[in-house]
């Protein structure tokens, strides 16, 4: 019932920006948090940051200062602005969302990835 919809990835120079947008639709009760997580080449899937709806967000330490995780707006679309890009960024990215929808649970939904490939 629910969809995220990922965009904004692409082949980017180091150094370079790029922002990625997920947005959530269907029929959404509530929002309670959301997060990007990316999948570098042979690697687990990571978090990258995150908010929640207490207005907290957090980053993992190697994009702290770089990348910037927005709440979602009132169309229920957030956003990841990458800065600075380097080529250990270089990854699938995820949006993930934890929400209710449709009177149903509360659970957790997935994003299709978008790719992210930073090189010179």
């Amino acid at each position: 019932q629910v969809q995220l919809m990922e965009s904004g990835g692409g082949l980017v120079q180091p150094g370079g920006s790029l922002r990625l947008s997920c947005a959530a639709s269907g029929s959404i009760d509530n929002i309670y948090a959301m997060a990007w997580y990316r999948q570098p080449p042979g690697k687990q899937r990571e978090l990258v940051a995150a908010w929640s709806n207490s207005g907290m967000t957090n980053y993992a330490d190697s994009v702290k200062g770089r990348f910037t995780i927005s709440s979602p707006n009132t169309k229920n679309t957030m956003y990841l602005q990458m800065n600075t890009l380097k080529a250990e960024d270089t990854a699938v990215y995820y949006c993930n969302a934890d929400l209710s929808a449709g009177s149903g649970p509360r659970g957790y939904v997935w994003g299709q990835g978008t790719q992210v490939t930073v090189s010179s």
